[in-house]
């Protein structure tokens, strides 16, 4: 019998009794929650146990909660058992004024550069880490982009209205210009504006494509030439 989620969760009970919580089986994924003082001990375990052997990281991330007092930032690492091809996922959690989490880059090397990019997006500091910096943002930067901190765009604006960048109908009255005059359809500019794109007329002596069927197949129409260095 292969690795169950209930066998999971009784090893880890057995080891960390009450310390950890929220057992859930979201899509039959196990997830819970531990200390975050506890997260090497605990992936420690995951890792070295003969049975479990969670010994890939699939994953590591953070999300934040700005309702939740002195438990903002959530770190998620998910954890992969590639023998009986089990994953699972757990949490710690940290205050926003001192988001420090002991570093995974001893046990499990993906997570260097993981942990590079939750810091620069969230602001996790990865206590221990060998080169804690940013790695998609310029270092200048002094926010974190993935922090639900900033204001919502103002729906109201047209200085980006859809209707500006042909996806969208433009407000009564007016109208986009044609994009050539002679090429002005009776009564009004060339509707293909209208659907959010430009058509582009086909080079003469280019190439056509059957309505259907992929070149070489049997039965597949191939009317066009075959010497493409006269096209």
């Amino acid at each position: 019998m292969g690795l169950t989620n209930e066998t999971i969760k009784e090893r880890l009970i057995a080891k960390f009794g009450e310390q950890l919580s929220h057992f859930e089986e979201p899509y039959g994924l196990l997830t819970f929650e531990a200390p975050k003082e506890l997260n090497l001990k605990v992936m420690q375990f995951l890792f070295d146990d003969a049975e479990l052997q969670f010994r890939f990281l699939t994953d590591l991330t953070a999300v934040h909660y700005p309702d939740q007092k002195d438990r903002e930032l959530a770190v998620v690492y998910h954890l992969h058992n590639l023998v009986d091809n089990v994953r699972l996922r757990f949490k710690v959690f940290t205050a926003i004024e001192k988001p420090d989490i002991f570093t995974a880059t001893q046990l499990y090397s993906a997570a260097n550069w993981m942990e590079r990019e939750t810091y620069d997006f969230f602001g996790i500091n990865f206590v221990g880490h060998p080169n804690l910096k940013r790695i998609l943002n310029v270092d200048e930067m002094e926010y974190f982009p993935m922090r639900k901190e900033f204001p919502l765009e103002d729906q109201t604006r047209i200085d980006k209205d859809d209707a500006m960048f042909g996806r969208g109908p433009l407000p009564e009255g007016s109208e986009r210009p044609a994009k050539d005059p002679s090429e002005a359809r009776a009564g009004g500019a060339d509707r293909s504006s209208d659907r959010g794109f430009v058509e582009t007329p086909m080079k003469e002596g280019a190439p056509t494509f059957p309505a259907h069927g992929t070149p070489g197949e049997p039965g597949a129409k191939q009317d066009w030439p075959t010497d493409t260095t006269k096209v």
